[in-house]
C-alpha cells in the first residue's frame, strides 16, 4: 500500500517553507489505518515486544491500537502535569526550546521489552527522550516505529543503537 496517497501534504504550514504531513486523512482511511497497525504489529512480534508505548498525542493512536491487537499493555508517554502518580521524567531539546516527557514510575518492569510507536520521525528529540525514559525505568527498548520518516541522517545517528522501523519516507520535500 502506498501510504503517501493517504497522507495530505500541506505546504507552508505551520510556517513558510515547511511541508506539514497531515495523517488525519490516513486515519480516516480504514484500510490505510489497518495497514499501519498490522505492519507495526508484525514489527512488535519481530522484536519481541512485551509492552507498547507511545508519546502523546498522535503516538497514542497507533501504539494503543497495536497494544490492543496484540493483547499487550500500553504505556502512555505524557507531557508534564498529566500523570497523577509518581513519575520518571526526561528533558529534551527542541529546535526552539525544550520539553519534558513523563511516564509513571511503576509503568514498566525490568523484564519489559518496549516498542515505542509514534507518527513522525523528524528531529529525533521526542524519540530519544522516550527511549531514555524506558531505560531509566530499567526496561529495554525493543525498537522504535514510525508512520513517517522525514529522512535526516543526523537523526539516524542519534537512533543508531535502536531498531527503527518506518512505513513511509519523505526526503527533501
Amino acid at each position: 500500500m502506498d501510504l503517501k496517497e493517504t497522507i495530505t501534504s500541506i505546504p507552508n504550514w505551520p510556517k513558510e517553507g515547511i511541508i506539514f504531513r497531515d495523517i488525519t486523512t490516513l486515519l480516516n482511511n480504514g484500510e490505510a489505518f489497518k495497514y499501519c497497525i498490522d505492519k507495526f504489529s508484525e514489527f512488535a512480534k519481530e522484536v519481541g515486544a512485551t509492552v507498547i508505548a507511545g508519546p502523546e498525542a498522535r503516538g497514542f493512536i497507533f501504539a494503543a491500537a497495536v497494544a490492543a491487537k496484540l493483547g499487550l499493555g500500553f504505556v502512555p508517554i505524557r507531557k508534564p502535569n498529566k500523570l497523577p502518580r509518581a513519575q520518571i521524567t526526561e528533558d529534551y531539546s527542541l529546535e526552539y526550546g525544550h520539553n519534558t516527557l513523563c511516564i509513571h514510575e511503576d509503568a514498566l518492569k525490568k523484564t519489559d521489552k518496549v516498542l515505542i510507536i509514534d507518527d513522525l520521525l523528524a528531529t529525533g528529540g521526542t524519540s530519544v527522550a522516550a527511549a531514555h525514559l524506558v531505560e531509566k525505568a530499567g526496561a529495554t527498548v525493543a525498537g522504535l516505529a514510525f508512520v513517517i520518516d522525514l529522512i535526516n541522517q543526523n537523526v539516524k545517528a542519534l537512533l543508531k543503537r535502536y531498531k527503527v522501523f518506518t512505513l513511509v519516507e519523505y526526503e527533501g520535500e
